[in-house]
């Protein structure tokens, strides 16, 4: 087996994580290598956001460590070190300016998820990083309880510290197959089970087919569990040809795909009228169908719901809507408003990692340095990104977490050698 040059710092992975680990390696003069099995970095980078890349989220961190899961706070350090405002500053002193937009979201002007990940190539070629693609780490080299290296396509790689940023399992087409999960097995490291998670949900039925395309704002959805409320989230969701999506339900799923795994019963009820409670609806209701007295009820839906909706509406709630407003019974009418604030549907499953847009679980962070980012099982060892049993909602705060984790860690262990 050969034996290449001895390094300072080994990356493995040039998501954004890595590169940010090597790029801050480098500034604090480490001879920094990046391997990346894929023959282009940044594969999954370039998929965030549909293409755009949300950047970020300018929640302060008090704020923004709420919406990680399952331990937000093991992030202060990481967070603290190098945080919103930093790749912002980053980015733009490499020519990618950033818009704010709704819901605090920080995208580049330009809408293109390759001029960030050029950016922060850029980067850390400046820093003089060494990047090799095609190269698939076999295994992490241990002596004495201290990563010396890595072994790579067969060639034996020294150095004096590895640090692992090789995604988790969502998105396997872009490299991040949860390979990496087992190189730190094999080191003594335990990986708590790996999820889909912000993933859309498959239905029983064919109510969501029926409804598919179809996009509510201000809508909001609950999970129940065996009867039991679990969670529920207010915005945006989306109707599909196998079930629910938009950002809603994919913070919601979480949540779900536990529960379905443990083979609980959960169903997903949609409030169509979250504004009003049951009162103020109905009197809305009463209102309506007085003003408009003689008209057909299915024409005075259109009042209280999208026109593509409709047609479902009406089928589920098996009342005659040719009769005229006036003749609406009050029994008829509770039908309307309790469908308006309860439409269920029961999920049968998830989708899988191929769609999953991150992953829940990973190496657990109980054996991870909050302050280094180091092993607290092998010397030397630094974990980043994805990987790491630490996930979020959407709104840029996982993108946030891989640069976070990787700047740390890149740090610590120039500041360790």
């Amino acid at each position: 087996m050969s034996v290449m040059n001895n390094f300072d710092v080994i990356v493995i992975g040039a998501g954004p994580a890595g590169l940010l680990a090597a790029g801050r390696a480098a500034e604090l003069g480490g001879k920094v290598l990046v391997l990346e099995k894929m023959k282009h970095e940044g594969r999954k980078l370039l998929i965030t956001g549909k293409g755009r890349c949300n950047i970020t989220n300018d929640a302060p961190i008090s704020e923004f460590i709420k919406h990680v899961y399952p331990n937000g706070r093991f992030l202060r350090n990481a967070f603290s070190s190098f945080f919103s405002k930093d790749i912002i500053k980053l980015l733009e002193e490499h020519g990618v300016e950033s818009t704010l937009e709704r819901g605090g979201r920080y995208f580049p002007a330009s809408n293109r998820s390759r001029d960030v990940l050029n950016a922060l190539l850029q980067w850390v070629k400046n820093q003089n990083v060494e990047i090799c693609c095609g190269y698939r780490v076999e295994e992490l080299l241990v002596e004495d309880n201290t990563v010396i290296g890595v072994k790579a396509n067969g060639k034996k790689l020294l150095c004096n510290h590895v640090i692992m940023a090789t995604g988790g399992k969502s998105y396997p087409a872009t490299g991040s197959n949860g390979e990496g999960y087992e190189l730190a097995r094999r080191v003594g490291h335990s990986v708590v089970k790996a999820r889909p998670a912000l993933v859309s949900l498959e239905t029983k039925g064919d109510l969501a087919q029926k409804l598919q395309g179809l996009n509510l704002k201000n809508v909001k959805a609950t999970v129940w569990v065996n009867g039991k409320k679990r969670a529920d989230d207010f915005g945006e969701m989306i109707f599909t040809h196998f079930g629910l999506s938009g950002p809603i339900i994919l913070t919601l799923s979480r949540e779900v795909v536990r529960e379905l795994q443990d083979k609980n019963r959960v169903e997903v009820s949609i409030d169509l009228k979250p504004a009003l409670d049951e009162q103020k609806l109905d009197t809305r209701l009463i209102r309506d169908l007085n003003e408009h007295g003689n008209k057909k009820l299915l024409n005075i839906f259109k009042l209280w719901l999208p026109s593509s909706m409709i047609p479902v509406f009406v089928e589920l709630l098996n009342i005659d809507t040719e009769k005229e407003c006036n003749q609406v019974s009050s029994k008829e009418r509770k039908q309307i408003l309790y469908l308006m604030k309860n439409l269920v549907f029961k999920i049968s499953n998830y989708r899988s990692f191929k769609e999953a847009i991150i992953t829940s679980g990973g190496i657990n962070t109980k054996e991870i340095s909050q302050k280094t980012m180091e092993s607290k099982i092998v010397k030397s060892l630094y974990f980043a990104g994805e990987m790491i049993d630490l996930d979020a909602e959407t709104g840029g705060y996982n993108l946030q977490i891989a640069y976070s984790t990787g700047w740390l860690a890149g740090n610590s262990c120039m500041k360790n050698k």
